[in-house]
């Protein structure tokens, strides 16, 4: 185990760099902006549809799911930008593979809604 802080301040200091991840995220990312405005929306949208508890919580799981994947691919595409501007087949692949992931979540969000809602 590496040595660091422990106990309450390892967590308050994991809680601060989350914050500022989503900081970073919102000023830098239009994609985790638009998703996470539209995530709110129709979660708001979901406690007013007749829905059960269990349909309801998928529902806006989905939807989160789809902002968790978008940080981590904006996290993948930040890191081959960081280690260089020149193009790379590999980077390149990287970079698509990241976005297909969001696009696989987006999916998933727009099934399980139609599933529910149809």
């Amino acid at each position: 185990m590496k040595p660091g802080k422990t106990g309450i301040r390892r967590i308050l200091d994991a809680t601060g760099y989350s914050l500022q991840g989503l900081k970073a995220a919102w000023i830098h990312e239009a994609a985790f902006r638009q998703e996470l405005i539209l995530t709110l929306a129709l979660s708001i949208c979901a406690f007013l549809l007749p829905v059960s508890i269990f349909e309801r919580t998928i529902m806006i799981s989905s939807l989160l799911l789809v902002v968790i994947v978008e940080l981590l691919n904006s996290a993948i595409e930040a890191v081959v930008d960081r280690v260089s501007d020149d193009w790379n087949e590999l980077s390149g692949r990287a970079k698509d593979i990241g976005s297909a992931a969001v696009f696989v979540a987006i999916a998933l969000a727009l099934f399980v809604w139609a599933s529910i809602l149809l």
